[in-house]
């Protein structure tokens, strides 16, 4: 049987490279996102998993509370199991705005979605998970669940012109501890993955600047990320081979997090 992952904005952008990495690894991928179902793209993503019941795709918002209940509902009528949630759905300011001028509604949308719909979709999955994991598991063998949250490294690189995204992130950096330390006991590890800077559709606004800035030494490995570079970050910490580690961020920057002189 698939292991069962849930990808959130598992339809375009890095959400579908973790989606499509996930799927050529073995798992049956549950797609949460806003738009219409993309019947094309379920079609070839079923064609590459070689399964045509290996992908699922449940049209909602993961600011949603009851959307993720039909959400989990959905993937465990399917399969009967859920095995990694990965919260990779986020948005970015509509307008990118100094701190000085942007709205309360930017702010509320943008931590809606990025940190207030996380942080609650983990705590329905961690909850059926242990529901359905039974009481006669050996929680010491290896984890039972991996949970991996989708952060930035604007968690911890300021931009003044998009606050709301910045604090966004810190935020799910925070959730990533609190998570890992609280669901630890119950057989559930939890991880941040930290991309850098990645071509994707919400940073073709900005290819110019960051072209000048990776020219300028932005970071040690001299080009943008890819979603394929995410995706496997994702699946090494998926496929449980670091059963002794929970909380930890793995920086996928092309190490523009280092300090240098």
């Amino acid at each position: 049987m698939r292991p069962v992952a849930l990808v959130t904005g598992g339809n375009r952008g890095i959400g579908l490279g973790i989606t499509q990495r996930l799927l050529a690894d073995g798992y049956a991928v549950s797609i949460l996102a806003t738009r219409e179902e993309p019947a094309e793209l379920l079609d070839e993503l079923r064609a590459h998993a070689q399964d045509d019941k290996a992908v699922r795709y449940v049209r909602g918002s993961v600011a949603d509370p009851d959307d993720h209940t039909r959400y989990l509902d959905d993937a465990v009528d399917a399969w009967g199991r859920l095995d990694v949630l990965v919260n990779n759905a986020g948005v970015a300011p509509l307008e990118r705005a100094d701190l000085l001028s942007a709205t309360p509604e930017s702010f509320d949308r943008v931590l809606g979605i990025n940190l207030r719909g996380p942080y609650f979709l983990t705590q329905g999955f961690a909850n059926r998970v242990i529901a359905l994991r039974g009481a006669d598991v050996d929680l010491t063998a290896r984890p039972v669940a991996t949970i991996i949250n989708m952060s930035s490294i604007s968690a911890s690189a300021v931009s003044t012109n998009r606050g709301e995204y910045c604090v966004s992130k810190a935020g799910v950096a925070m959730a990533t501890q609190l998570f890992a330390v609280r669901l630890a006991p119950e057989g559930i590890v939890v991880y941040e993955v930290r991309p850098g800077v990645v071509a994707t559709d919400m940073t073709v606004g900005v290819t110019a600047k960051y072209d000048a800035l990776l020219a300028g030494g932005l970071a040690p490995i001299a080009r943008w990320g890819r979603p394929a570079d995410v995706a496997g970050a994702v699946a090494l910490l998926a496929a449980g081979q670091t059963p002794y580690s929970t909380g930890e961020v793995f920086h996928v920057d092309g190490g523009m997090h280092i300090p240098t002189l």
